[in-house]
């Protein structure tokens, strides 16, 4: 399944019994960035500031003060169930002075939360692969047509008596349509390896 992240902060606000919530929302790429945007939008003066991330195979949820289960989960369950990576939620909450029990809680919170997500503008996330290509001098144009054709970039280039060595990063989804290129431009004459990448999900 692809995951989308946000492609700029988002807010909604929700008015239940009285006691008001509002979801800020935003793009991170860090557990850092993440908590850092929890300091800088929660309202020492609100009730209660409650927050989740998710950030690939890392997750972090708080009630903060809220009772157990009641709203950082339904936060994450939001991202989750909205098609997100790589983003932070924080519901503030005003008490309005009426009790809204569990369950009232867990459907404000998520249902604030999921509300954000789902009217926010997305930016798909595209997971790279790194690829080490070997090709003699005289096929130099084919490749770098085929690299150009596929989205990909190139990291670092050598040579030797032999021919060119690139290291690239290439959209995942688009290594087999290029090492199928290649072949059939260059009569099978690259050799590809796979390399390690940085960034591998932007």
């Amino acid at each position: 399944m692809s995951l989308d992240t946000l492609a700029r902060r988002a807010t909604h606000a929700l008015e239940v019994k009285h006691s008001r919530f509002l979801a800020l929302a935003a793009p991170v790429a860090s557990a850092e960035a993440a908590l850092a945007f929890l300091a800088e939008v929660g309202d020492p003066a609100a009730t209660h500031n409650c927050w989740a991330y998710r950030i690939g195979g890392q997750y972090r949820s708080s009630d903060d003060g809220e009772p157990a289960g009641t709203a950082g989960r339904p936060i994450l369950a939001a991202i989750d169930g909205q098609g997100y990576d790589r983003v932070v939620v924080v519901v503030t909450r005003w008490y309005g002075g009426i009790n809204l029990g569990a369950g009232g809680l867990v459907r404000a919170y998520g249902g604030c939360a999921a509300e954000c997500l789902r009217l926010a503008e997305r930016e798909r996330l595209v997971a790279y692969a790194g690829l080490r290509l070997a090709y003699p001098f005289e096929h130099t144009g084919a490749v770098h047509a085929a690299l150009a054709q596929h989205g990909a970039e190139k990291l670092d280039e050598s040579f030797d008596a032999g021919g060119a060595q690139l290291r690239i990063r290439v959209p995942a989804h688009a290594v087999e349509p290029l090492k199928l290129q290649l072949r059939d431009a260059t009569r099978d004459r690259v050799r590809t390896a796979a390399a390690d990448t940085p960034d591998e999900i932007e």
